[in-house]
């Protein structure tokens, strides 16, 4: 079978199914976590990233692929964001919930409002449901007015808005005033809602946060991005992140496309070649992409979600310029690695949340699905290996 096909029956047979059946039609949602085991707490937190991403994911899967199964996969994870995940009386959309739909973690935090966000204007555009259009904006307005400053986007707030401690979007030892992944995926929830209903208010979003990616986030001189910030953009931590680097290239890309301002795709698209070229470069061995470079000690690990996004981002390269034929074969390679170690083949089971470099299984054990695990960079993989057509 061709890439397309193999990649396609990942997405049909594999990786839909396995979601299907972490449904839960008792008290909403999707069962936040299956051990490494393989055993199911259905009473475990039900993460609204996790949740988020569900909704997203098989709203677009109906749009890809036009099951009608799927759509009722995305109503059920929206009816779960919508009654129980959105705070009607501050706004915004809490950080996690019990297993019966209960707040647990009412963190509000920007990067959870933007995938919020994300998974609406994709529900709204495989639904027509324009009340969840409606709640896109709100949130929209929530991050706009409540989630930024004159600098740009901060990070985390209580149930009321003010603000928290950065705990979660920081790591390796730092905490972060701004980080370049809140940013990333706020870009990413525009994009989106920019696609699906062409405002205006949201296009000019974009554009300061392209700007923003292109002049504070960017380093030219050691081609990549910055990743942890104070609150006037100073870089915290020497951290190399290839996974968000070769993201990063491919999300600008697309909302380029989208955005469709000659401008600022001559301005950043040099950029998002460049990020390519150098995680290539830099962190893939011919077969796989190592996870991240901190203070110049690479963790090696093959995280699932680095090398979903690692096949899309050689793809994309490709596509921008097919005399770079490199990106492709390194494409395909990825691929094999992929469906020979990062798919758990195990009855039951969907990716590896890593392995090791040489392939053999995860030593740390980590859970198959947890509030952070989910099917949205394997599914966009997959989604997106088969819209760009390419073998």
């Amino acid at each position: 079978m061709s890439m397309i096909e193999e990649v396609k029956s990942e997405l049909t047979g594999h990786i839909i199914p396995f979601w299907k059946k972490l449904r839960d039609d008792e008290y909403g949602g999707y069962y936040g976590l299956l051990s490494y085991d393989l055993k199911l707490d259905k009473k475990a937190e039900k993460g609204c990233i996790l949740n988020n991403r569900i909704t997203w994911f098989f709203s677009n899967a109906y749009l890809c692929l036009k099951d009608e199964s799927l759509l009722d996969e995305a109503r059920h994870g929206y009816e779960f964001l919508r009654n129980c995940c959105l705070d009607r009386k501050n706004g915004g959309v809490y950080w996690s919930m019990s297993y019966d739909g209960k707040p647990i973690d009412t963190t509000k935090h920007t990067y959870n409002q933007a995938f919020c966000i994300y998974a609406l204007s994709s529900y709204y555009d495989a639904s027509g449901d324009k009340e969840a259009l409606k709640e896109a904006y709100d949130l929209f307005d929530i991050i706009e007015t409540k989630c930024r400053d004159e600098g740009g986007y901060l990070e985390a707030f209580d149930e009321e808005f003010k603000p928290a401690s950065n705990e979660k979007l920081s790591e390796n030892g730092v905490m972060a005033d701004r980080t370049m992944n809140t940013l990333l995926h706020v870009f990413e929830a525009y994009t989106e809602l920019y696609r699906v209903d062409k405002n205006e208010k949201v296009a000019d979003k974009l554009r300061w946060i392209l700007d923003c990616f292109a002049d504070k986030i960017y380093n030219p001189a050691l081609h990549r991005q910055e990743v942890f910030f104070d609150h006037e953009y100073n870089t915290l931590i020497d951290l190399y992140s290839y996974g968000h680097d070769i993201e990063t290239s491919w999300l600008i890309d697309r909302g380029l496309e989208i955005l469709g301002d000659e401008e600022y795709t001559k301005k950043l698209a040099p950029i998002t070649m460049d990020l390519a070229r150098n995680v290539k470069k830099t962190a893939f061995d011919g077969h796989s992409l190592a996870n991240e470079c901190d203070k110049g000690v690479v963790n090696t690990d093959r995280i699932w979600w680095v090398q979903a996004e690692t096949l899309i981002g050689f793809i994309n390269a490709y596509q921008k310029d097919k005399q770079q034929k490199e990106f492709l074969e390194a494409a395909r390679a990825e691929w094999d690695f992929i469906r020979t170690y990062s798919i758990d083949h195990r009855e039951g089971s969907e990716w590896f949340s890593g392995v090791a470099a040489d392939g053999s299984a995860d030593p740390k054990r980590r859970d198959i699905v947890e509030p952070w695990k989910c099917p949205y960079h394997n599914g966009r993989m997959c989604l997106e290996v088969i819209k760009r057509g390419v073998e």
